[in-house]
């Protein structure tokens, strides 16, 4: 009893899967994904092979409708399957088994442009149909679209049994922590009465402390700045002087040792200029400092 939508950016090459269920630890079963390849849900009596090796099909040049056939060929209970595919140009493939018909709610899948969305269980078709349509509809980044499209799957009825674990995926070539690696949102929730509200509240989180900071974003650090900044580090113990507006090299350390205990870590060496989401987040957390 899950749904689920794989989509593709083709401005940025980002792949991604978002999925909701009522089953514990949905992330752990069905997406997989690879920069520069393809992505893969595998769900219904989900067979995880066909994630790690529909990605080695994928890679190999093949389509997502042959990797599909492949896959089948090779799956005696592939009448409980139900998977999805989505390459690297945003060509699409998915499949449902004749024994989900049986089950209680619709099964079905519905493609839209570079995004395939597909589900078993569910109130109607019209929750693949909607994910669809709020993915095409949305901007701004893949993780953020998809998360959107789940949320729409939810709205127009999702899982007939409720909902219990979501989880959010996607890769992007050096889009890593510190861009040492491919895994650019790797977020699962494995146990939540809101699980799509609890993943796009970990999402939140995710980019204040794995993302770096957006250029467009960063200010100097002029002398109100340096007096709010010099009031956050005295309140958590990073500075005993006075709140004045100076700023020099040895106050430049002391904010960037406080910052990686705030786990900006990403969005520390920025040649002493300032991210004004990190402000914002420090003031939501602590207020805006008194002077």
């Amino acid at each position: 009893m899950t749904y689920s939508i794989l989509g593709f950016d083709p401005s940025n090459a980002d792949l991604g899967v978002a999925v909701q269920s009522k089953f514990p630890g949905v992330g752990s079963l069905v997406p997989y994904a690879e920069a520069g390849v393809g992505a893969v849900a595998t769900q219904a009596f989900a067979n995880p092979r066909h994630g790690s090796v529909g990605l080695s099909i994928l890679r190999n040049g093949a389509t997502p409708q042959q990797a599909l056939e492949i896959l089948l060929n090779d799956d005696p209970q592939s009448h409980q399957r139900q998977f999805g595919l989505i390459d690297t140009t945003g060509r699409t493939a998915a499949y449902t088994g004749a024994d989900l018909s049986s089950w209680a709610g619709w099964s079905g899948s519905a493609t839209g442009d570079s995004c395939v969305a597909l589900g078993n269980g569910l109130a109607g078709s019209e929750v693949v149909h909607s994910m669809v349509d709020a993915f095409q509809r949305s901007g701004g980044q893949l993780a953020e679209r998809l998360m959107i499209a789940l949320e729409a799957g939810e709205q127009a009825g999702g899982d007939v049994r409720g909902q219990q674990s979501a989880a959010l995926l996607v890769v992007r070539r050096d889009g890593g922590y510190g861009s040492l690696d491919d895994r650019h949102v790797v977020i699962s929730i494995y146990d939540h009465e809101q699980p799509i509200a609890e993943l796009q509240r970990c999402y939140a989180l995710h980019r204040l402390s794995y993302f770096p900071s957006d250029p467009a974003k960063l200010v100097p650090i002029g002398p109100d700045l340096a007096a709010e900044l010099k009031a956050f580090m005295a309140r958590q113990g990073f500075f005993t002087g006075a709140l004045d507006e100076s700023w020099d090299r040895e106050m430049q350390k002391r904010l960037e040792l406080f910052l990686g205990s705030e786990n900006y870590d990403n969005r520390i060496d920025n040649g002493g200029q300032f991210d004004l989401e990190v402000l914002a987040d420090l003031r939501r957390r602590y207020g805006s400092p008194a002077r």
